[in-house]
């Protein structure tokens, strides 16, 4: 697995945490030290509403009921202006308490309308969302592994999580807050100019300066909000990576470079957020201040209207009541920035993914049936990044059943000839071929299916053994996958674990040694009953005796299956039909173990290494 490089065709958009890190050095992200320019705005809001619309006809009801409370709250104040005026002026008691009681009942059910609209927008919003979730999950199973290799986990994980988090909030709340507030504007400004004209023009005097406001904020926070969308992804990397290598940590006692690492990103994430935060925090007060200087302008010029007899008493409360309610909307719309901001930087770090180009067939990709298990790799050359070779010019031919053995030193390539016929990268020149048909024809789903692969480094999921074994074949019975566990070896294992099968594992297996996990893997692959078999390492890291049980479940997964054994020891792969010793990306030698040996080249010096103590040959 050594020779599987990093392929960063471009810089990734957050640089994975633990490689950026320098001791008493700067800040390992670049993103923190500078603003990075604001993304589409209008794109991405336009982006969403795709999903809204999904449900138009209870957005469409959400409005309409909006629209109707925001009318009903309306009426208050003209109410109260025909209470002063009419009643209270004429001295109609029995008439002030029948007003009073229909102020009543708007205010009732204006209340009552608010939380029926808010239940409502709360659906939507949560079923937009986990169809976004869904899309964002499925594009990222689609991408290619080259995708995984240029971009941090941790910062992927922060875009399904935090990132989704943030537009679930916005949705939830902000899209009712927002059409009340338009609505509850322009009923302000029509009922305004219907009660006084004058009074109206004065009340407008402020709306200029909380518009330069406004914008003057705006353009400044989307971009201070993806900053800390982008920290908080550089921070969970760095979880994300610590967790997992916790072991590592801990063995070369570097507890306290992780949290310095952890310290210093946690710092800059605190910078840019209090950054903007504080920006945002600004608008409150400052649409507060608009407001009341407003009303203070409307009171005065009210009371010279009241005196020269252009104006009721109760017609200048009403406006007065409605001037506070001119600046409602607009601080409600100020008080959304710092949600919206955010949720449109994680909305567009969420479109990033999903603007990714996934893995495709060929337009005119054949469906793969029946293998017979012939691979020929003709005249093949890859790179990981343009420019360094990691396979020259290599050529081989399996006939179906054979056991194809890839031996030589750390790096030479051997993973990558297993990388390549999987099809996780494709060549850059020649072909692959499969029973005579090149693979970048073949449906990809049917070309994997049809392969089986063991790592060394086996990965196995939280859950039971057994779940972890029917991986290989959903839809296996339990019967089906105790044959595999036998036929793996690892029926006996299995079953003095303490609940057998069903034993819960936890995350990677943890909980397993080596080789019970990989004796788990095997039944796996068993259980999948591929027609080519890829083992990459299947036996290294393990004891003899474990290597002995692992060597007889692999015998019998190989027979009359074509097979690519990479091995270091050198003593597992006696039996090959064919051995292929890479060294630098070339096939140098080839032939049986036994006419390797007798050549006395590289692959005979590379045994004496391993067998009297030798160097390993440096060079062919």
């Amino acid at each position: 697995m050594a020779e599987i490089r990093r392929a960063p065709a471009q810089p990734p958009a957050t640089p994975p945490p633990m490689m950026g890190f320098r001791p008493g050095g700067g800040p390992p992200f670049g993103f923190l030290q500078g603003g990075e320019k604001s993304r589409d705005a209008r794109g991405t809001l336009l982006r969403l509403a795709r999903y809204l619309r999904r449900q138009r006809w209870v957005l469409a009801g959400t409005a309409v009921l909006v629209i109707f409370v925001t009318a009903v709250d309306l009426l208050g104040p003209y109410l109260m202006s025909l209470a002063i005026d009419r009643f209270i002026k004429g001295g109609d008691l029995p008439g002030l308490a029948r007003l009073i009681g229909w102020m009543i009942l708007t205010y009732l059910v204006a209340a009552g309308g608010t939380w029926l609209q808010t239940y409502l927008m709360v659906g939507v919003a949560q079923q937009a969302v986990r169809d976004l979730r869904d899309d964002l999950f499925g594009r990222m199973q689609a991408l290619p592994l080259r995708f995984f290799d240029q971009h941090a986990h941790g910062d992927l994980m922060s875009r399904l999580t935090n990132d989704m988090e943030n537009i679930s909030n916005v949705l939830a709340t902000s899209f009712s807050q927002l059409i009340s507030s338009l609505f509850g504007l322009m009923g302000v400004l029509i009922l305004i100019f219907m009660l006084n004209v004058p009074l109206a023009v004065v009340s407008l005097v402020v709306m200029p300066l909380t518009y330069v406001i406004t914008r003057a904020i705006a353009r400044r926070t989307r971009c201070g909000f993806r900053q800390v969308q982008q920290a908080l992804g550089a921070l969970n990397g760095i979880i994300e990576e610590t967790i997992t290598g916790e072991r590592t940590v801990k063995a070369f006692v570097r507890e306290e470079t992780v949290t310095a690492q952890f310290s210093q990103v946690n710092q800059r994430l605190r910078g840019v957020a209090l950054r903007a935060r504080v920006l945002t925090s600004f608008m409150g007060p400052l649409m507060n201040m608009v407001n009341n200087l407003g009303l203070a302008i409307v009171a005065c010029t009210g009371g010279v209207l009241a005196v020269q007899g252009m104006a009721t008493v109760g017609e200048i409360a009403a406006f007065i009541n409605y001037a506070g309610r001119l600046g409602r909307p607009l601080n409600q719309i100020a008080q959304l920035f710092s949600t919206i901001q955010s949720a449109l930087a994680g909305a567009e770090r969420v479109f990033e993914i999903m603007d990714q180009i996934p893995e495709q067939d060929a337009p005119d990709a054949k469906p793969l049936t029946h293998v017979r298990g012939e691979v020929e790799f003709d005249h093949v050359s890859f790179a990981y990044e343009p420019g360094v070779p990691v396979l020259k010019d290599v050529c081989l031919h399996a006939r179906p059943g054979e056991m194809i053995a890839l031996v030589g030193p750390t790096g030479a390539g051997k993973t990558t000839i297993a990388n390549l016929l999987t099809r996780f990268y494709d060549v850059d020149e020649g072909a692959i071929r499969i029973d005579g048909q090149d693979i970048r024809r073949l449906k990809m789903d049917d070309l994997r299916e049809k392969l089986g692969l063991v790592l060394q480094d086996t990965f196995l999921f939280s859950g039971t053994v057994m779940d972890n074994i029917r991986y290989g074949r959903l839809d296996a019975s339990d019967e089906e996958v105790i044959a595999a566990a036998q036929l793996a070896n690892a029926d006996p294992l299995i079953r003095r674990l303490p609940h057998g099968y069903h034993t819960l594992l936890s995350e990677r297996g943890s909980n397993l040694s080596q080789g019970q996990r990989q004796l788990i893997a095997i039944a796996r692959a068993v259980l999948a009953d591929p027609e080519i078999l890829i083992l990459d390492e299947a036996t290294s890291n393990v004891d003899t005796r474990t290597e002995k049980h692992l060597q007889e479940a692999l015998m019998r997964l190989m027979k009359g299956r074509t097979s690519f054994v990479i091995a270091h020891r050198l003593s597992t792969i006696r039996d090959a039909d064919q051995v292929l010793v890479i060294h630098e990306g070339r096939i140098i030698e080839r032939g049986t173990h036994a006419s390797l040996l007798a050549q006395q080249g590289f692959y005979y010096r590379l045994y004496q290494s391993q067998f009297k103590g030798l160097p390993v040959p440096a060079n062919g």
